[in-house]
């Protein structure tokens, strides 16, 4: 089980992204309600939650999976939601080179939730920004309000 749990230990998240397309638009690509599951290397005990992530394209886009794939990398270790976060964001820059990239994690951690305070039901959220947005006047503000549009 924890060979399985901890399997990213080890992995470049970026090397997930291994489907490259050229693109000649600069639109954004969202992609919203990721889950994902990790083990917070303070407690041992689960964190888990939903990822939103969203970038804009400069010439390359990454096939639409290996965004969730770069995450489940990056989570199957133990971590820290923070850092999980930024590693997830530094994988999308570094493999695609976009103008920006937005990632937003939300979770309920296992330590708060049934130790220490035990406050179940309480969502952590942490964002990590990378780049420049600067298409068609979309600021980060524009990208992360892109982020929390309600899907469909």
């Amino acid at each position: 089980m924890y060979e399985w749990l901890l399997s990213g230990t080890g992995l470049d998240p970026a090397s997930a992204i291994d489907a490259v397309f050229e693109a000649d638009h600069q639109d954004p690509v969202v992609l919203s309600n990721i889950t994902f599951y990790s083990l917070c290397e303070h407690h041992l005990l689960p964190f888990f939650g939903t990822a939103r992530v969203a970038y804009i394209p400069n010439g390359k886009i990454s096939g639409i999976s290996k965004l969730a794939r770069v995450l489940e990398v990056a989570s199957r270790r133990l971590q820290v939601q923070e850092r999980l976060t930024g590693q997830v964001a530094d994988a999308i820059f570094s493999a695609l080179d976009p103008h920006g990239v937005v990632v937003e994690l939300q979770a309920e951690h296992m330590c708060m939730s049934m130790r220490g305070i035990q406050k179940p039901g309480n969502r952590v959220v942490t964002t990590a920004i990378r780049g420049r947005f600067e298409n068609k006047g979309l600021g980060e503000e524009g990208l992360l309000a892109l982020l929390h549009r309600e899907v469909d």
